[in-house]
């Protein structure tokens, strides 16, 4: 099968629960999946994905599945949210209204690029034992394919974000590129291991996951690239929606960015979604945090968001993305969003320099690295 999207009897086969009604599934969700009290390992095993090099995930919950790289050719099927999908190569085609006019070629049509984050199937193998940090055991961890399920340890459901997923019928899951603090590790009865996943600053809520689909970040991952140089400088051009980091006046390092959407969907002006022009220093940084923000009708959750570096007393911060690809075209809610690769090198390049552990350090007046935002 070229497409992967969990199915009703895939997700009651994932809780052991065969013969439940999707009704019924969704009351134990939203409860904070009950029998896991009961049964804290339940058979959240590693889901099959398709067989190719690159992957694509739908990060919205429908698209169209053209069979041209053209919005106005014809619609050969449709994707739903968290389908998986073979990513053979990139075009550029015609999308009316976009900036971005990139489209992804699968085996069987095209699909516009900007809700398809490229993703990968690299399970990783487990660690028994945690390393020792300053403030006791624990470690991070990256999660390296294209989405895990996950147990919530401590019923009931708090942050917002597992709130929807319930909402729409998906188990919890954490996504490729999102990083998570380790702080227990334990096997089971059939050898399985597992790693308890504590997201320090979210809403308290904690997980086990399968520890082969997170792999341990190194020290020298998160070690800072070229701490001599004192003479440092981002900036970001909204116009052309890219971000590069100078050295002097040379520039070292160039990424495509989405910044704040200035426009909802219909067109109408939102500019509380703006990315804050003028130059401001880098205050804090974290290897991940929760973000969240808006109302409640309006409002965003998004857990374990990787290598953050808040510029903003407001929040803004340059981080990196995995709920959507649409670089060169504004589409946050006011922050700078990288792809993870872009994001985490720009954090460790910036300063200040953050430690592996905590892995966060806020810094005072005149702070760090300065950002300037500009118009062109």
């Amino acid at each position: 099968m070229p497409y992967y999207a969990p199915s009703n009897g895939l997700i009651n086969s994932i809780f052991g629960l065969m013969s439940i009604s999707r009704r019924d599934f969704l009351k134990l969700t939203a409860a904070g999946i009950g029998t896991l009290a009961l049964r804290p390992f339940p058979d959240l095993g590693l889901l099959q994905f398709p067989d190719a090099e690159k992957l694509g995930r739908i990060t919205v919950g429908k698209m169209d599945l053209k069979a041209r790289p053209n919005e106005n050719s014809q619609t050969v099927g449709a994707l739903y949210e968290d389908a998986i999908i073979p990513w053979l190569r990139e075009v550029i085609g015609p999308h009316p209204g976009r900036i971005n006019q990139r489209w992804i070629e699968t085996p069987d049509g095209y699909i516009w690029g900007g809700y398809v984050q490229p993703v990968y199937n690299k399970p990783d193998t487990p660690v028994t034992t945690l390393p020792q940090t300053s403030s006791g055991q624990g470690m991070w961890v990256e999660v390296t394919v294209p989405y895990v399920d996950l147990a919530l340890d401590n019923p009931p459901a708090r942050a917002p974000w597992l709130k929807y997923q319930a909402s729409i019928n998906l188990p919890y899951r954490f996504y490729y590129s999102q990083i998570i603090w380790v702080d227990q590790i334990r096997t089971d009865d059939n050898g399985q291991v597992w790693y308890r996943l504590n997201e320090r600053y979210g809403s308290g809520d904690i997980f086990w996951g399968r520890a082969e689909a997170l792999r341990p970040l190194t020290s020298d991952e998160v070690a800072p690239v070229r701490p001599e140089v004192e003479d440092k400088r981002i900036e970001v051009k909204l116009w052309y929606q890219t971000l590069s980091c100078y050295e002097g006046n040379r520039e070292v390092y160039f990424a495509r960015i989405s910044s704040g959407a200035k426009f909802n969907a219909d067109g109408a002006q939102v500019g509380v979604w703006s990315t804050p022009l003028g130059e401001s220093p880098i205050w804090r940084k974290a290897v991940s945090l929760p973000l969240s923000g808006g109302s409640a009708s309006a409002g965003w959750s998004l857990p374990a968001v990787g290598w953050v570096s808040l510029f903003v007393g407001t929040g803004v911060a340059i981080h990196s993305t995995f709920w959507h690809n649409n670089y060169g075209e504004p589409s946050s809610r006011g922050c700078v969003n990288a792809s993870p690769d872009a994001a985490k090198w720009i954090f460790r390049w910036c300063n200040p320099v953050v430690p592996y552990e905590p892995g966060d350090v806020t810094v005072e007046w005149p702070g760090g690295t300065k950002v300037n935002v500009v118009e062109v």
